[in-house]
């Protein structure tokens, strides 16, 4: 490193100019203040070196990671020596492959509109009888398949941000430090006016209450868990014996906004919607932090695959027919 700028200045530096790009890094600073705090435990003088980063990317975990969770953790950290190596030509750029291929995602279960269906007759048979709790989970499973929502963003919906006068919701400082309206369809309106209707019966409504809240003896009126919901979800859906169609071990909550997802890009196919034209904004309305994590779908999902490799043949007799 330069003697005149230290590791954590660089730091710095990289992350205001991601920033003024319109990233949104809060954990990225905690991530490279500790690759700064190890090279300087090292006492490391001059340029950095791929040892040095291998053997930070290995103490991650406290040493007890996997070579995936290393793959990612120097993935994470290339970014920044890609932008330091302007800087300092001597910094060495360690090969993304060192630990192997980076762990990708894994195709989700993409329900078919039954399985949803059968899922919120379920929840409407949860107990206590008489209390809210059936009409809360209803509520959160059909919010996220018909929103695309993350679990983590409907449970912290606070009533102020639910207006259903113009049909949008108010999805706040979420995952990636971005907030974002959502226009929903009117069935969804109608769904979350019923759902306040029967709230209203056992808590007063304030701007601040949480929009779906917890019934259970002195958490009456407060937010849901996310370990409560996922606890609900799961249990409903051993009981309901669906085949799993995803790559993970059983269906989840989640799948239900890869669900969204896709669904919509279906349905834009069906229309014969151009959808990479519309990508930008499903990427938008969905949170992502990146279009590329929105176009990973057409690469994972089989049902979305089928079509591109539709899309792939038509194009191929195409270009044949023009040759000839």
């Amino acid at each position: 490193m330069s003697a005149r700028i230290s590791l954590q200045a660089r730091i710095d530096d990289y992350l205001a100019e991601r920033r003024r790009l319109g990233f949104h890094l809060r954990s990225r600073d905690t991530f490279l203040a500790g690759f700064a705090r190890f090279v300087a435990s090292r006492h490391h003088r001059g340029s950095l070196t791929v040892e040095l980063m291998t053997d930070w990317v290995r103490q991650g975990k406290c040493g007890r990671g996997s070579p995936g969770t290393w793959a990612r953790r120097l993935a994470r950290l290339r970014h920044f020596i890609r932008y330091l190596k302007q800087f300092e030509p001597d910094t060495e750029v360690p090969d993304e492959l060192i630990f192997g291929p980076e762990p990708s995602r894994v195709a989700p279960h993409i329900y078919h509109e039954e399985e949803i269906v059968e899922l919120l007759a379920a929840a409407r048979k949860l107990g206590p009888r008489g209390s809210l709790r059936p009409a809360t989970f209803e509520t959160l499973f059909g919010l996220m398949a018909s929103t695309g929502l993350r679990v983590s963003e409907a449970i912290h919906l606070r009533d102020a941000d639910v207006d259903l006068k113009r049909g949008m919701l108010i999805v706040r400082q979420t995952k990636f430090a971005k907030s974002r309206q959502l226009p929903v369809h009117p069935s969804t309106v109608a769904a979350l006016t019923r759902y306040r209707q029967q709230r209203a019966r056992y808590v007063p409504t304030t701007a601040d209450i949480p929009f779906l809240i917890s019934s259970r003896g002195r958490r009456l009126g407060q937010p849901l868990g996310e370990r409560q919901a996922h606890r609900v979800f799961n249990g409903l859906r051993d009981s309901l014996g669906w085949v799993n169609r995803g790559a993970h071990d059983a269906p989840r909550l989640h799948d239900l906004r890869h669900t969204f997802a896709v669904r919509r890009m279906m349905l834009w196919h069906a229309d014969g919607t151009d959808i990479d034209q519309m990508m930008l904004a499903l990427s938008t309305y969905m949170g992502h932090a990146e279009i590329f994590y929105t176009y990973w779908y057409l690469t994972a999902v089989p049902e979305l695959m089928a079509l591109a490799g539709g899309k792939f043949e038509r194009f191929a007799d195409l270009v044949g027919d023009g040759d000839e």
